[in-house]
Order: structure tokens, then sequence, then C-alpha cells
């Protein structure tokens, strides 16, 4: 009888045709949309921004895994590509290009890099980069350039305050809506993306396409950004229908900001997110809510970063709770 080898591999031992390849570059043609909007209200200061993170984070990525892990590598796997492109989607056009080249260090190298690479993140790096500029130098990041004005000014664009920093404003003044109410961006011009803000969060139509290009393509699943964006209407809706003049309507607080691009393409991050039904939906539901509660009550006025950083640190606890029973695992039994 012929002796055959047995080869015994961890898990998982299901393989399909996706690789991170063809995820990353799924992704990367998901966010074109939005940068093409944010190119055309922006002009040559989305191409700048754009430009610099992208290519700095595959640079340090690079030097990072040659000189110093000396591991084999893996810019070729587009990952770097995404992070730059998120984190530039998340900064205002006309932010100084070394504060952006930080940034990129920030979260290749501290949030990605220094826990092993991708894969083995608890943050998400694009996040993690942006919160670190965002403490770092908040007046440069909180400067947002208005939209149409002059797209071929960059370091001397014209800025003015975002919807939601108006209403944090005149909340922490005292101040009802209806005093500030003409100022703020209509709820047409926020989905169509004629507003001032981050390069990626402009126009939730254009983010909504790329989102229901990742759901046909099954590269995210509906879990967390529906269940994201019905918490935050549901919880913000209620706020609203007690107090009007003083809280936001619920459609508002889902077409400002970075909901949307948090919700699609921020919170979904494969790594730093649970990877059962049930887990992604109590992960969704605990950004929701965070969201909410940082707009209304908190020091800034935008809260989607810090959620999806804070649930990003109890996705372990999520997975230990929300996982599928092993087979054969006997079933505990109920004290009466």
């Amino acid at each position: 009888m012929e002796h055959q080898n047995i080869i015994i591999s961890a898990s998982p031992h299901l393989h399909d045709a996706s690789s991170t390849q063809k995820v990353m570059r799924d992704v990367i043609i998901a966010l074109t949309p939005a940068l093409l909007v944010g190119v055309y209200l922006f002009g040559v200061g989305t191409l700048i921004i754009t430009a610099t993170a992208i290519i700095s984070c595959v640079l340090f990525e690079y030097l990072i895994q040659k000189y110093w892990l000396r591991k084999p590598l893996t810019i070729n796997d587009y990952s770097a590509v995404v992070t730059g492109l998120l984190l530039a989607f998340n900064l205002p056009s006309n932010l100084p290009i070394w504060m952006v080249v930080v940034g990129s260090l920030v979260a290749i190298g501290v949030a990605k890099m220094s826990f092993g690479g991708l894969g083995f993140n608890i943050f998400n790096p694009a996040l993690i980069g942006r919160v670190f500029l965002l403490i770092s130098f908040p007046v440069q990041m909180t400067s947002w350039p208005l939209p149409i004005v002059n797209r071929m000014q960059y370091a001397d664009a014209i800025t003015g305050a975002t919807s939601l920093g108006m209403v944090k404003e005149a909340s922490l003044m005292g101040e009802p809506l209806s005093q500030i109410s003409s100022q703020l961006t209509t709820q047409m011009d926020l989905f169509m993306g004629i507003t001032g803000g981050s390069i990626g969060e402009m126009s939730a139509l254009a983010l909504l396409i790329g989102g229901l290009y990742l759901l046909i393509r099954k590269v995210i699943t509906w879990h967390i950004p529906v269940v994201f964006l019905l918490t935050m209407f549901a919880m913000s809706g209620i706020f609203w229908w007690v107090d009007p003049q003083q809280y936001l309507n619920p459609v508002f607080h889902l077409l400002a900001g970075g909901a949307i691009l948090g919700a699609f393409y921020m919170a979904t991050d494969m790594v730093t997110s649970p990877m059962t039904p049930k887990g992604m939906m109590v992960f969704a539901f605990g950004i929701g809510v965070i969201t909410v509660l940082i707009r209304l009550f908190g020091a800034y006025p935008e809260g989607v970063s810090f959620a999806i950083l804070i649930m990003n640190a109890f996705v372990p606890l999520i997975k230990t709770y929300t996982k599928p029973k092993r087979f054969g695992e006997p079933i505990r039994a109920k004290i009466l």
C-alpha cells in the first residue's frame, strides 16, 4: 500500500477567487466617484492631498518592511494605497503637505506595521492618522475650504465652517437652531456634495454609489452600514422629536459629516470589524450610538472617527460573545 503524506495547515480551508488585491481594487473603484466630486469641488487641493497621502503611505510601508522589519514586501496588495486614499478623504483640501506626510507615517508606521502589518492591526490605520492630526493640529484640521470658489487655489483657499460646526457652536452658546437655520447647508446640497468639509465626505450620492458597488461585489455586507445609519437616524430622531429647536433632524445627521463615508468604507474594514452578522450589528449599533452622543454632547462637532476607533477596541470582546457554537460543543444547561 502506497504511503501518502498528509498536509496539516491552519484554517481557513475554504478558498475562492478573491484576494487582497482584488478586494482593494474594488474599494479603490468604489471610492472613485467621491474622489471625482472632491476634484470638482476643490480642484488642485484634492489632487495634491490625495497624491501625497497615497505616495507617502506606500513609501513608508516599503521602507519599514524592507529596512526595519525585514519582511517580504506587501505594497503590491494595494492596502497601503487604500489607506492613503481613505486618509486623504478625511482631510481638508488645504492641509499643509508635511502634515499629510506625518498622518501617513502614523497610519502606516504606528497603526498598521507596529502590529505586524495587514491582518494584525486592531485599529483602522487611516482613522488613527486622521485623529492624530486632528488632536495635534486642530486649527489646520478644522479650516474647511469652501467648494467651487477657486479650484486652482491650495494654501490660500477661502475657508468656512461646516454645518455641523455651526450647530455645535450655536449649541455651546445656547442659541436655538432657528437663528442659524438660514446659514446651514440644505439637505439637497449635502446629498449632492455642494458644501465644505473633508475631501471624501462631500457627496452622499457619490459615496452611496460606491457603497452599492461594494455590496454588489460582495466586498462588504449590509449589516454594518445599515445598522450604523439606522441607529444614527433613530437616536438623533428621538432628540429632534423632543426638541427640534435644539437638535438637527435625523436626515441632516445622516447626510452631514462623515456618516456615510464611515458606514460603508471605514467601519466595514475586514481586519478591524467582527466577522459574524450578529457581531457586525452589535459593532455598528455601538458606532451609531457613540457618534450621536459625541455630535450632540461632545466637544467635537463630528464623532464618526472616534466612534469607530472606540468600537475597534471592543471587537475582540464582541467576537467572543457572538462567535457561532463550535461543532460538538455541549450545550450548557439552563439554571432554573
